[in-house]
């Protein structure tokens, strides 16, 4: 099951780096003590990038394999069930597999293998909700009476009710209605795709849940990251993933401390990769030792394109994940 961290509010300071010309050193607006030991860091990561012939000529997904085409309308229920991955179909899903079909990249396409539906259902679908202590375990809808806004009786707290007044969100799967052979973007070593993908109608969802139908032997590695040797600099953490990629605005998470603060996105843009990470001012006194997930959002001076976006920690290229 997927574990959920919680997102806490921040403001959203805008640091922002000039897209150099090659081998020039990039400039950094940042007001923040940290800013020279990011900058050196983040200029041995990027020098350090080398991610071999495979990042430009093959299909490497930098995105989650189950993409949202479209706004889904989700309510707290049909959201819960997405992240968790819980689904269950009411239609025959062919286990035939199809013809090849093709990778449109904006540099090119690639013919590639493809799954059944049967298969990207199976990918898909995560298992079932953990027990809902007396609620009802169906979706919503007229044929699942006492579920509320199923139009039959609901359940009411009582002697003959559930105790618990934990909102109704807990237990709920999608169910998969139809499934048709399409297309989906993703975001590539290549800039965005559009890549073939099973799309499934599901039940209450005004958008259809995407899984990428590219056939696992298709897909090419993700490049082993180089690290700078030295330790991470004092109060600089790192990327953890991106949120949301739109044109040159970037939003990503970062992994800091509970009782950290002055949380401050801190990025280097050069013309093939971006760098980022983030500044922090650690707590003096006690404090436990959980991480949380924290967004940040910040402007590059052109669109991201294709170009990766690394960690300042690690070198690695992060992923898309659903948002």
């Amino acid at each position: 099951m997927r574990r959920t961290a919680a997102l806490l509010g921040l403001p959203l300071l805008m640091i922002v780096a000039g897209c150099a010309p090659a081998g020039s050193e990039p400039t950094l607006t940042d007001s923040e003590p940290r800013r020279d030991a990011f900058t050196s860091r983040a200029t041995e990561v990027a020098a350090a990038w080398r991610p071999g012939p495979a990042w430009t000529t093959g299909y490497l997904p930098l995105q989650d394999p189950t993409v949202l085409v479209g706004d889904p309308g989700f309510t707290p229920d049909t959201e819960a069930a997405f992240r968790n991955g819980w689904y269950r179909d009411q239609v025959d899903l062919s286990a035939a597999k199809p013809a090849d079909g093709t990778v449109r990249f904006p540099d090119g396409s690639l013919t590639v293998p493809l799954i059944s539906a049967a298969e990207a259902y199976g990918q898909l679908d995560q298992g079932d909700p953990p027990p809902c202590g007396g609620r009802p375990k169906g979706p919503a809808g007229p044929k699942f009476p006492g579920r509320p806004g199923a139009g039959g009786p609901t359940v009411e707290p009582g002697p003959d009710g559930p105790v618990s007044s934990t909102p109704f969100t807990a237990c709920v799967p999608l169910t998969v209605t139809a499934a048709k052979l399409g297309t989906a973007p993703v975001r590539t070593s290549r800039g965005e795709a559009q890549v073939p993908a099973w799309l499934f109608t599901v039940e209450g969802l005004s958008a259809p849940v995407a899984r990428i139908a590219v056939a696992p032997s298709a897909v090419a590695a993700a490049p082993e990251p180089t690290a700078p040797a030295n330790p991470a600099p004092q109060g600089v953490v790192g990327a953890q993933d991106l949120r949301s990629v739109d044109g040159a605005t970037l939003t990503w998470r970062l992994g800091v401390g509970s009782c950290d603060t002055a949380i401050t996105p801190l990025v280097q843009e050069r013309d093939d990769v971006v760098v980022v990470g983030g500044g922090v001012t650690t707590a003096t006194g006690p404090c436990n030792a959980m991480m949380k997930l924290e967004p940040v959002t910040a402007t590059l001076k052109a669109p991201l394109g294709d170009r990766p976006v690394l960690d300042v920690l690690t070198g690695a290229p992060l992923r898309l994940t659903a948002s």
